[in-house]
């Protein structure tokens, strides 16, 4: 769909310190924006009472906002004539938060998708405007379906400019609301006391941040890719062949077992998971520690 819209300026965080010489960063609509000649506004905090009036002076219609990182006063919502729309990455008032993708991964959703509606001071919580669906594949991580939901959302948000004038916000069903928290590192601590399935949808949900991680021999062990299996397993976190006949070595759960596919040993690079093995000299009988940091969504 094409979209013809005149775009009066970007609001974005200030540049940041990133990379190994932590030199300060543009974001990426921040280069975009520059690149095509669109004036950049950068303020510390949008709460601070002097951006509500500039905001007002640029004259826009709308204002988009998607993933701005910061809570948003009503003035600075109302600043634009018609107000602020938010694209939102879930089937609101599904996994409201700042980590809707990587919660619904975790929790086993099967399916998600594109919101946008009319911001209200609330977390998430204003009249619908427009949805659109999307499966999630079985094996999907949480960095493939932000990719995936960045494509679908763009078409979401111009279709929702386009029909502004004609649109009815839907008030959010508000009993049927569910949180998705903004990630911390602990969230991706492996708890061989869980099912199969849930760690491994834990590790899709944490990949690519913050991977999902379990103590051994040699120190933190990332699993970025595993698959889940059922039947009978040994003692949770033992090493075990789920296959009689076969060498293949698998992480046995409270329910089922864990296959690694890819791994990553501390400071060490990516690597399947049988070459892990190897190196490490790890076999049949092994014990995975349970993690006291685990998170259960």
């Amino acid at each position: 769909m094409l979209a013809r819209h005149d775009v009066v300026a970007v609001v974005t965080q200030p540049d940041r310190p990133a990379h190994r010489g932590r030199r300060l960063q543009p974001s990426a609509v921040k280069v975009r924006a520059l690149a095509v000649g669109v004036p950049v506004l950068q303020p510390a905090r949008l709460r601070d009472p002097e951006w509500a009036p500039r905001l007002r002076e640029l004259g826009a219609d709308v204002a988009v906002v998607v993933a701005f990182g910061q809570i948003l006063p009503k003035a600075v919502l109302e600043a634009p004539a018609r107000g602020s729309i938010n694209v939102h990455g879930s089937l609101l008032p599904r996994y409201r938060g700042a980590a809707p993708i990587q919660w619904a991964i975790m929790r086993g959703e099967t399916v998600t998708g594109i919101t946008t509606f009319q911001m209200d001071e609330g977390m998430d919580t204003g009249p619908i405007l427009l949805s659109a669906s999307t499966p999630i594949g079985p094996e999907e991580t949480a960095g493939e379906l932000a990719a995936r939901l960045a494509v679908l959302g763009a078409e979401v948000l111009v279709e929702t400019l386009e029909r502004l004038d004609t649109l009815t916000p839907t008030p959010q069903r508000h009993e049927e609301a569910t949180l998705a928290p903004r990630l911390k590192k602990t969230d991706g601590h492996l708890d061989w006391e869980r099912p199969a399935r849930d760690l491994a949808n834990l590790v899709r949900g944490c990949n690519p941040w913050p991977g999902a991680l379990t103590r051994s021999r040699d120190g933190w062990l990332t699993i970025w890719r595993a698959r889940a299996g059922a039947g009978r397993a040994d003692s949770p976190g033992t090493l075990f062949r789920p296959r009689a006949g076969s060498e293949e070595l698998a992480i046995a759960t409270a329910a089922g077992w864990l296959l690694p596919v890819e791994v990553q040993p501390e400071n060490r690079r990516l690597m399947p998971w049988s070459d892990y093995l190897r190196g490490a000299r790890l076999g049949a009988g092994f014990k995975f520690p349970r993690s006291a940091l685990s998170t259960t969504p």
